[in-house]
């Protein structure tokens, strides 16, 4: 499914396989493999394919448009996980408007990535049980369940669980961005 769709946006803009890769500074062969439903792309991954689509991340798994008004099932909720990472996160949002909520689930010692990276959103994050510290522009903010941090995105910032068990946290983020 996923495969599909970014071929479809990569030939909607006019782009090679090459010029995608190039791009999302991966190899042409992951792109192709991807594309064939060959290869999970990894969460970094996709975030590069997003940018250089200039899309957001969770668009890449965008459905038919969507009713006025959209109810959203737990079990039909679209899904991402970085394994490398030890992060997961499901779309709790329709996925489209220009609101997005996901729900995140974070491994102790895990890392939202492998460095802060930014977008041109506003962000807000809850956290729900275990604990969080969000890093924004080199400073750390600890989390426990029930504290909420809001920020700009554009800003270089991570999510890290310094925890022994994992944290569990909504994110809100608007635009959607990738």
């Amino acid at each position: 499914m996923i495969g599909a769709r970014i071929r479809e946006l990569r030939t909607e803009r006019g782009l090679t396989l090459a010029q995608l890769a190039a791009a999302a500074g991966v190899s042409s062969g992951l792109i192709s493999q991807v594309e064939r439903d060959l290869a999970d792309p990894s969460l970094e991954t996709l975030r590069k394919i997003a940018k250089v689509l200039d899309l957001p991340l969770f668009s890449l798994f965008q459905e038919p448009a969507a009713a006025a008004v959209a109810v959203v099932r737990r079990e039909g909720r679209m899904r991402v996980r970085s394994p490398a990472g030890g992060i997961s996160y499901t779309r709790v949002s329709h996925g489209h408007g220009r609101l997005e909520v996901l729900e995140g689930c974070l491994l102790p010692g895990g890392s939202s990535a492998a460095e802060p990276w930014s977008h041109p959103s506003e962000e807000c994050v809850l956290v729900l049980r275990g604990r969080l510290v969000v890093e924004v522009s080199g400073t750390e903010h600890l989390l426990e369940a029930g504290d909420s941090c809001y920020f700009d995105s554009s800003l270089p910032h991570l999510y890290r669980n310094p925890g022994e068990e994992p944290a569990g946290f909504l994110v809100t983020v608007t635009p959607p961005s990738y």
